[in-house]
């Protein structure tokens, strides 16, 4: 059993708690955020600390964090987050929910969060920092790099590799043994049957990317 300070106090880290306190054996023991944007001393009845100093009071040979933020800057927010707890010593855990279907030679990194009726078949290989909403399939021989974004009821093929800092959103569905580049954006609903190239942005028609580069985008 670990004891873990979440990082954020938004949804995510809402859901973190109570998906950790309710469907692991860790405890959540506090929150911690940048000194610049706490508002309040608690949170879900818990101290929220600076991030600055939360080493102090939380030490890493002692507790664990996890970084609950979602996808903006094209997980670029998150990964900073990630990359600076790392930096202080901690280890990252991961959620991984006990209503997945998780093959037993699958492997998943760090500060992944695999929630509620996703399917992982054999041989797939998810990296760290990892997001999958509830009820994605991603197939067999498939690889989802570091700092992705999988939103819910994706479908993605077998021998899919999908490169670092994309997001994939509702219903995507991505064919078999093709490639997304990393920091691709695929919109809800869209098809993709082959390579894509970095930063690219796909929306509305299947295959067709956006001519707005993925890095220019306001909202994610």
């Amino acid at each position: 059993m670990a004891k873990i300070v979440v990082l954020g106090v938004g949804e995510i880290a809402d859901l973190a708690h109570y998906y950790f306190t309710n469907d692991t054996e860790h405890e959540v023991v506090a929150f911690t955020l940048d000194k610049e944007y706490i508002q309040d001393s608690t949170f879900k009845g818990l101290p929220i600390v600076d991030f600055e100093d939360v080493e102090k009071t939380y030490p890493p040979e002692d507790y664990q964090m996890f970084v609950a933020i979602g996808y903006k800057r094209v997980n670029k927010a998150r990964e900073e987050k990630y990359s600076q707890a790392k930096g202080k010593g901690y280890s990252l855990e991961s959620y991984i929910s006990s209503r997945a279907n998780v093959f037993d030679n699958v492997t998943i990194g760090d500060n992944c969060f695999v929630l509620e009726d996703n399917t992982l078949q054999p041989f797939c290989r998810v990296g760290n920092n990892v997001v999958a909403w509830s009820g994605n399939h991603i197939g067999h021989h498939s690889r989802i790099e570091d700092h992705c974004f999988i939103t819910s009821h994706v479908v993605i093929s077998g021998g899919v590799v999908v490169e670092p800092y994309c997001f994939l959103g509702v219903n995507a569905t991505i064919r078999d043994h093709i490639t997304i580049a990393r920091e691709n954006v695929i919109g809800a609903g869209c098809l993709i049957t082959r390579d894509t190239q970095p930063r690219e942005v796909y929306v509305g028609d299947f295959s067709k990317p956006s001519k707005v580069p993925s890095n220019r985008l306001k909202n994610i």
